[in-house]
């Protein structure tokens, strides 16, 4: 199918998905239909905003609306999870949504395959983010948090001052991870001259795609359901949409595209030429490990190279998000509790009288660190929902009964294939009959002495520490344990020397797909303005 008989069917798959849409809505009954609801506050997106607040219900159905196409199984039930990521996740994989559009963005990497693809590629990244190698990377983590607090001690030199602070932390994560991951700088934290056009980019893809959710979830599922080209295809199709977010995105993405592929033929020479040595005195990044042991690795287990170019820009993506999402909320957090905050720059302070530099295991002892971390987490994840779609028919057990719409209790709930669930980590991970009566409540405290025995019995199936922060199963988040150490060590050093507070404007939190501060709501960037002085 050439560009224009594609744009002449587009409207014609549209219109029928979306009449599709109504019918199943209006006419045909639905298994969900048993289940309670909340009423949808748009007849495009459906879905309400009661997601963010407390909510009792374990399992509840949700009209999404017509951009979504479907029925939506809210859960939050512990035991409906440990089926969903562990038990069953062969059948609730990611949505078509996600997939299509990472695919369309990052390529064939984890966030966009399923199945023996997707463990294939765990397989061979497992080993890059071990321990091992984790500790190796901890001075550098280092390195580059000075960076940001001489930064910092340059703009308090005359005293407090009032700083947006996601930006910094964007830099140092983004920095962080290219050194780490990539084995190269970008934009280093200290640098004033011009950002790097692949920094931008990855900067830019969080804002750009929250203003591109219908092409998300509606059109590009369309055009793959459909089979309305593929490739560049697809890109002439969007150039010729009147759409300038969606020519940005575009060009957002043939940057990132351009540059990764520089990066991975780079590093192919390197090890072609054996100037990537296999030993401690060898590059320690992710890319040059992974592509070590991907050439050595048994033909059936081996990566080809586009799926290794994928890994480039979803590392650098994943990576710096949820760090800097993580981090603002942290901060956030000790500007308002000013106690937690001094407590936390005792034990700093504390630590440093026996080490100024920490290496990974020294961090991972500090109590109250660790406890502001971990509690920020749970409280807050930063991405506080998840979706899955059940790839066959499937039957979801409860771990209490759930109530219908006609007072019936029931167990288990019939899961017809294609529906989409959406996963709320943040009502699990503060569920009161797990965490107890205190659960939404942000006490780092709880962390210092022994959980209540509800949070063991309730055998939830994430990696991280009794909560769903970065999931389970095969799905996990795989750099979590860099993501951890990251948050550490540069609260090890910017609580030392820094005092957080509220300035006058209230901060607000957008949650889409990903938490992130602002001032205002219909800013796609996200701001946390803070005020900073000198730590006494």
């Amino acid at each position: 199918m050439d560009v224009a008989l594609a744009l002449k069917f587009i409207p014609t798959a549209i219109a029928a998905t979306l009449l599709w849409s109504l019918a199943r809505r209006y006419v045909f009954k639905h298994p969900l239909d048993i289940l309670p609801g909340p009423p949808a506050l748009s007849f495009i997106t459906g879905k309400s905003a009661t997601f963010v607040k407390p909510l009792p219900w374990m399992a509840w159905n949700i009209t999404a609306g017509l951009a979504t196409n479907e029925r939506v199984l809210y859960v939050s039930d512990p035991k409906a999870f440990s089926h969903i990521f562990l038990k069953e996740q062969h059948i609730y994989e990611e949505s078509d949504p996600f997939l299509v559009s990472n695919n369309a963005i990052f390529g064939k990497g984890l966030l966009s395959t399923l199945g023996n693809q997707h463990k294939r590629q765990r397989k061979m990244l497992n080993p890059v983010f071990s321990v091992g190698h984790m500790r190796k990377m901890v001075p550098t983590f280092f390195k580059v948090t000075y960076d940001l607090r001489d930064v910092l001690l340059q703009k308090t030199a005359k005293g407090p001052q009032e700083l947006e602070m996601v930006s910094w932390l964007t830099r140092t994560a983004l920095e962080i991870v290219a050194l780490c991951g990539l084995g190269r700088s970008f934009s280093p934290v200290t640098g004033d001259g011009e950002e790097h056009k692949f920094i931008s980019s990855i900067k830019l893809l969080g804002p750009l795609g929250r203003g591109l959710i219908l092409v998300r979830q509606l059109f590009l599922p369309i055009l793959v359901k459909y089979k309305i080209g593929t490739g560049s295809m697809l890109k002439s199709i969007g150039l010729m949409l009147p759409w300038p977010t969606l020519h940005k995105m575009i060009d957002v993405v043939d940057t990132m595209h351009e540059v990764s592929l520089d990066i991975f033929h780079s590093k192919k020479k390197d090890l072609e030429q054996n100037k990537d040595v296999d030993d401690d005195e060898g590059k320690r990044d992710f890319l040059s490990i992974l592509m070590r042991e991907n050439a050595k690795a048994e033909e059936a287990d081996r990566l080809p190279d586009d799926e290794v170019i994928a890994q480039i820009s979803t590392l650098m993506f994943a990576a710096m998000d949820t760090t800097s999402s993580a981090l603002s909320r942290i901060i956030w957090l000790l500007a308002k509790h000013q106690d937690v905050q001094e407590k936390l720059r005792a034990e700093i302070r504390e630590a440093k009288e026996r080490f100024e530099e920490p290496d990974y295991d020294e961090l991972a002892a500090l109590p109250y660190l660790d406890a502001v971390c971990k509690e920020s987490l749970r409280m807050y994840p930063p991405a506080p929902f998840l979706s899955r779609q059940a790839r066959q028919d499937a039957v979801l057990p409860f771990s209490k009964p759930v109530k219908t719409v006609n007072g019936k209790e029931i167990q288990e709930m019939f899961v017809p294939k294609d529906t989409m669930l959406t996963i709320s980590i943040h009502a699990l991970n503060t569920d009161p009959e797990i965490w107890g009566p205190d659960a939404f409540e942000w006490k780092p405290e709880r962390w210092l002495s022994q959980l209540p025995k509800s949070v063991f019995d309730a055998h939830v199936p994430g990696v991280f520490s009794h909560m769903m922060t970065f999931i389970g199963g095969g799905r996990a988040c795989i750099g979590f344990k860099f993501s951890e150490m990251e948050m550490k060590v540069i609260l090890y050093v910017l609580v030392d020397f820094f005092k957080f507070e509220l300035g006058k404007q209230e901060i607000l939190w957008n949650i889409q797909g990903l938490t992130t501060p602002c001032v205002d709501r219909k800013e796609l960037r996200p701001k946390l303005p803070i005020v900073v002085s000198r730590a006494i």
